[in-house]
């Protein structure tokens, strides 16, 4: 693959890993669009990017979790962090499982782009009708065991392209009466252990080739990655999501056509 092909791929996984609008979709449908060859292994280097930008962003976050968990445990101490941390570890497991089983054995069958299309309108309508009609009366501080598993098990979905990680996870947080702010940054905090995890195992099962566009590929979703985690959450301290539902309807609708006469 060229280093133009890898700094635009790299770009769209920043932005739309991270946006409820599905990394899987746009980049499988830009690829196919193009007529472009990209090796299965370079998928690995754009997550590690995004993944990158997570960690970095929520850096202070996941030590003072970390740190809560640990005194939770060890000296008994209850606090928010602590909390968070354990809720955090039960809502990964079953998502995790269940999205890792479905993507291994059913993501060549749905890996299609009108199966893609598809996906991104429902998508788009349930996330457009739960943002509009659901409360906003829980922050993240006060997020319970039965809401942050609910959003972690939701997680299993993402394994249909179209669908969206952040959107099933920020979608059900909604529809749990979170509040959008609250409801990206917990989306974004559920979705390392499992973007950390899905790379590793990708890592040990493939085979790479450390060239160039790979590091381009890397560097531009993780660049990207920051700016849009940035964006989003100050977007929705007084934003909502309808926007993004209407792009995912617009695109889905764009890909069901192209089915038709490509």
């Amino acid at each position: 693959m060229t280093i133009l092909q890898a700094l635009i791929l790299g770009i769209v996984q920043g932005l739309t890993e991270l946006l409820p609008i599905s990394s899987s979709a746009h980049l499988t449908i830009i690829p196919w669009i193009c007529n472009w060859n990209i090796p299965e292994s370079f998928d690995i280097a754009l997550h590690f990017g995004t993944l990158l930008a997570i960690v970095l962003f929520f850096f202070k976050d996941w030590i003072e979790l970390i740190k809560g968990g640990y005194r939770q445990v060890i000296k008994k101490e209850k606090t928010t962090e602590g909390k968070m941390f354990w809720y955090l570890v039960l809502a990964t497991i079953p998502g995790g499982i269940i999205g890792f089983l479905l993507d291994k054995f059913a993501s060549d069958i749905l890996n299609k782009p009108a199966i893609i299309g598809i996906a991104l309108i429902v998508m788009g309508i349930i996330l457009y009708i739960v943002d509009k009609n659901a409360k906003a009366n829980t922050k993240y501080e006060d997020m319970t065991l039965k809401q942050t598993f609910l959003i972690g098990l939701s997680q299993a979905l993402a394994f249909i392209p179209g669908v969206s990680r952040s959107g099933v996870t920020m979608t059900t947080g909604r529809l749990m009466g979170v509040d959008r702010e609250s409801t990206a940054k917990y989306s974004f905090l559920l979705s390392t252990p499992i973007v950390l995890g899905a790379t590793l195992y990708k890592l040990l099962e493939g085979e790479f080739v450390f060239d160039l566009p790979f590091f381009i590929g890397i560097l531009a979703s993780f660049l990207v990655g920051v700016l849009v985690i940035k964006f989003l959450l100050e977007y929705l301290r007084k934003g909502s999501f309808k926007g993004f539902a209407i792009y995912r309807v617009i695109i889905g609708i764009l890909v069901l056509v192209l089915c038709f006469v490509k």
